[in-house]
């Protein structure tokens, strides 16, 4: 594979990545809407009886009713999860450097990696200490595990590109 093909997969990997983390910050502002739209689904003629035998209804009811009652009574908290949501903006952006030197900006590939291994503990650790059910707390995980998959990709990749620089 010559080196132009790799920096191109390591690209495109990277934007996709670059993807997910804007996907996830920019979704993070409007909760209350979400939430709102997705608990009206979930009580469709469809999804109610199967939502609900999984749980799935009464947690989402239970996270609208607590989401709706803090921006009633205090939508100053909702600033937390803006800060949440530009985070994971400011995050993306670190990952343009690999996407134009990847040998130069591999440091920000382990970065990332680091912080995709730091979000399993933390989903089950502070999931459990603010009683968020346990399926819940593995899909907040696996996106630490999913986000590893192009950044490992990415890691692999950058190493052949050093290999043919050190040669």
């Amino acid at each position: 594979m010559q080196q132009k093909e790799i920096v191109q997969r390591i690209s495109f990997w990277l934007v996709l990545f670059i993807g997910g983390l804007l996907l996830s910050g920019v979704t993070a502002f409007p909760l209350l809407t979400e939430l709102q739209w997705f608990h009206r689904l979930l009580l469709t003629e469809v999804l109610r009886r199967i939502s609900f035998a999984i749980g799935l209804l009464p947690w989402i009811a239970r996270v609208h009713e607590g989401l709706a009652a803090m921006h009633q009574s205090y939508p100053f908290l909702a600033y937390g999860t803006d800060w949440l949501a530009f985070a994971h903006m400011v995050i993306a952006i670190a990952f343009i450097g690999p996407c134009r030197e990847p040998v130069r900006n591999k440091w920000v590939i382990d970065f990332g990696l680091i912080a995709c291994a730091g979000i399993i503990p933390l989903a089950l650790i502070a999931g459990a200490v603010r009683c968020i059910p346990f399926p819940w707390r593995l899909i907040d995980c696996s996106s630490g595990v999913f986000g590893c998959i192009p950044l490992l990709l990415c890691r692999r990749w950058i190493s052949v590109l050093e290999r043919d620089h050190a040669q």
